[in-house]
């Protein structure tokens, strides 16, 4: 069946949002992010403090799409106000790993015995620290900055060994704000 929706989205004091061409630039107190959002059914606009999501007879699909636009643009406003941080942790029994950062490049050195240290480079807008044992990744960004804590974790992935014996790596802990459920609290 055929029909009519709107969905709505309060944009918060102290963000902007601009939507041109089907992308949605959002500029908010901690960051800026632009993502192209197109849909042929859907019409997304700027209305008052509000950003509307519609369509005219729409079918489910136009309904679910409906519903994942808005959960990215939500992600985004969410974003620019308070930026999403993951936490990873390095564990190391057999060999002393360490991690560090310079510049866009991240790098594990003494995995496992490994003479050549393995490295990562990741895009602007991420900003990695590490603090000992603890590796934070931080970005205004959602999808950028859990794409880059699971880059970080395949970068150290164990390949041709027993993994209940070596279990060596860096694992994520928490996921912007979310702590994973297998992990004990008294790590």
């Amino acid at each position: 069946m055929k029909i009519n929706i709107e969905a709505k989205i309060e944009i918060p004091e102290k963000v902007e949002v601009k939507i041109e061409d089907s992308i949605i630039n959002v500029k908010g107190p901690k960051g800026e992010i632009s993502k192209k959002i197109l849909h042929p059914k859907l019409k997304i606009d700027v209305q008052d403090k509000n950003i509307v999501i519609s369509s005219k007879k729409a079918t489910k699909r136009e309904k679910k799409m409906t519903g994942t636009f808005s959960a990215h643009i939500k992600n985004m406003l969410k974003g620019v106000v308070e930026p999403f941080v993951y936490k990873l942790k390095i564990c190391s029994s057999h060999f002393p790993m360490t991690a560090s950062v310079k510049g866009n490049e991240f790098s594990v050195q003494n995995y496992l015995g490994e003479s050549v240290p393995r490295t990562l480079g990741f895009k602007e807008g991420v900003n990695i620290k590490v603090e000992g044992a603890e590796i934070t990744v931080e970005s205004s960004d959602k999808e950028l900055a859990g794409q880059t804590a699971a880059a970080i974790e395949q970068l150290c992935k164990i390949t041709n060994r027993d993994r209940r014996i070596f279990q060596d790596g860096i694992y994520i802990i928490s996921k912007a704000g979310k702590e994973i459920k297998w992990i004990k609290k008294n790590y």
